[in-house]
């Protein structure tokens, strides 16, 4: 019986594995926990084969990010925002709110892209904030 159980919980986490790498919301989340434990070549393994050749090695990746997103490098809130679909669903853009650890909130927009081998990020904006009159 243990046997059974410990087969069927093995097949039930490769299925939950493989249905997590579809979903790009998730790989979004996944790099953003590998800055918050300051793991860069797993943050840098979420990034597409474009922004790796850019940046050659976990080590640059790690520092453009730290010093251009601060709010990504030591990020402590995320909310998933609107998605929209391009390419029959190759493509996504997925807005992200994302607190920063000083409290302040920070929209950004990740393109994602379907490769064989998952989704992957292949790139991120900062929007700027809208402008509130009263």
């Amino acid at each position: 019986m243990r046997a059974f159980i410990t087969a069927f919980f093995v097949m039930f986490s490769s299925v939950f594995a493989a249905q997590a790498q579809e979903e790009p919301s998730l790989v979004i989340q996944q790099q953003l926990d590998a800055f918050t434990s300051r793991d860069v070549e797993q943050a840098f393994s979420f990034a597409s084969p474009m922004i790796q050749g850019m940046f050659q090695s976990p080590s640059n990746f790690g520092q453009m990010v730290e010093f251009g997103y601060p709010m990504v490098w030591n990020n402590s809130e995320t909310r998933f925002l609107d998605k929209r679909e391009f390419q029959n669903g190759d493509v996504v853009m997925q807005k992200v709110m994302i607190r920063d650890q000083a409290g302040a909130l920070h929209i950004l927009e990740y393109q994602m892209v379907r490769l064989p081998q998952g989704w992957k990020i292949n790139g991120v904006e900062l929007l700027k904030p809208p402008k509130v009159g009263a």
